[in-house]
């Protein structure tokens, strides 16, 4: 059957099916799957199909009215990573790392804008012409960032970033490469002893996906409550985890509820340890003021191509919504965090951990950091392989009270 023929089939069917569901409530899948195959069937006595064309045109079918239409197939294929809808005849995803081009185009910008909508209406957020730009999720987790017209350019934009169904862990990281055994150990037992921990790094170095392995060393009988925008953590095995996710403002400018308003919720939570998914503005004093006041093993993220860049971004982020002083900011600063992480995706497109560093003192106004582990690239390296490792730099730990606190093996 050619595509042509293919197109035409479906949408006419499609048309019946739509015809036949606005007269019935409450449709199940199951209902909706029947309804689609009696259909197929009828038009297959009209021309001959075999049965794969038959299978595949109940799967497009339901797929183009229950699910994401041509996007469905992508969404339910484990190895993409990364699908990108730039309007609606240019489709890319992410694979191994490795970005491709698909020969499928929606049939047409409406289809697309009503993939878009049935998105964002399941998560209660609102896009369109007056709001054009939204992050979401679909119901397994994966993020999802929208902008429509006029804002963008060539046609509405939709960007999913998938997750693995089973969460990386710490042992999948190490196999990998993308940090040492012995960095782990040591993470481990500072995550144990409640040291505040900050990773940082670009765009697709992998900070959410380290933040979860991170947080399978929270001892699983703490409290936790997670803060994200969106929410796209994926922490099982904490059973007293509370999960909060902001709102946006509703079409009269109404009913927002920010990071800053979760944060400051959370603290009448009675947490053992708060986890902010990213900090991007003034909710980054707030983070730094609940780390400085008894809610020690806190972990967030940031966007920052270096560990001192982090640091500069985080003094830029709480002078956005506070006129401290900037020696106020950096005091704030040192106290709270103890540990930044930083990540970098690499030439050869994998992603490592490239340094873990210790906050110290803030003396004289200049923060005072101490690098424990630092990513070495090794002579055999190629513009197409990074060959490297982590390795100690020979600093010992500075403040280990909280080790002693805990009754935890110092690091030295």
């Amino acid at each position: 059957m050619e595509d042509r023929e293919k197109n035409l089939i479906i949408n006419n069917l499609r048309k019946e099916i739509r015809e036949s569901l606005d007269v019935k409530s409450h449709i199940t899948d199951e209902d909706i799957n029947e309804l689609i195959t009696d259909k197929v069937f009828g038009e297959a006595r009209l021309r001959p199909m075999s049965i794969r064309e038959k299978q595949e045109l109940i799967a497009l079918l339901f797929n183009s009215i229950r699910k994401l239409d041509i996007l469905q197939p992508l969404i339910d294929d484990k190895t993409i990573t990364e699908i990108m809808v730039n309007g609606e005849e240019n489709i890319f995803i992410e694979k191994q790392g490795r970005t491709y081009r698909i020969e499928n185009s929606f049939e047409s910008r409406q289809k697309l804008e009503d993939v878009i909508q049935s998105v964002v209406s399941k998560v209660n957020r609102v896009v369109n012409e007056a709001s054009p730009i939204v992050d979401a999720r679909l119901e397994d987790g994966s993020r999802v960032n929208v902008v429509l017209p006029p804002i963008a350019l060539n046609g509405p934009i939709l960007t999913i970033r998938k997750f693995p169904e089973k969460p990386i862990s710490m042992k999948d990281l190490i196999e990998w490469g993308s940090i040492s055994s012995e960095a782990a150990e040591v993470l481990e037992r500072m995550v144990r002893a409640k040291y505040n921990i900050f990773i940082c790094g670009g765009t697709g170095s992998g900070k959410t996906s380290f933040l979860n392995a991170l947080s399978d060393f929270i001892p699983q009988d703490e409290r936790i409550v997670t803060i994200e925008d969106p929410a796209e953590l994926q922490i099982k095995q904490i059973k007293n985890i509370v999960k909060l996710e902001t709102r946006n403002a509703n079409t009269e400018g109404k009913g927002e509820i920010t990071i800053r308003d979760l944060i400051r919720t959370s603290l009448r939570m009675r947490p053992e340890r708060i986890i902010i998914g990213e900090v991007r503005g003034a909710e980054a004093l707030d983070m730094l003021q609940a780390m400085n006041t008894g809610h020690d093993g806190s972990i967030s993220t940031g966007h920052g191509n270096s560990t001192a860049d982090m640091l500069s971004r985080l003094e830029t982020m709480v002078l956005s919504g506070s006129t401290m002083p900037l020696e106020a900011i950096r005091q704030q600063i040192s106290s709270a965090i103890d540990i930044i992480i930083h990540l970098s995706r690499f030439r050869d497109r994998t992603r490592k951990v490239v340094e873990i560093v210790e906050v110290t003192d803030c003396k004289e106004g200049i923060i005072g950091l101490n690098p424990l582990f630092e990513f070495r690239e090794k002579d055999g390296s190629t513009p197409e392989r990074v060959e490297g490792c982590l390795v100690r730099t020979g600093n010992p730990v500075k403040n280990l009270s909280k080790f002693r606190m805990a009754g935890i093996n110092e690091v030295v």
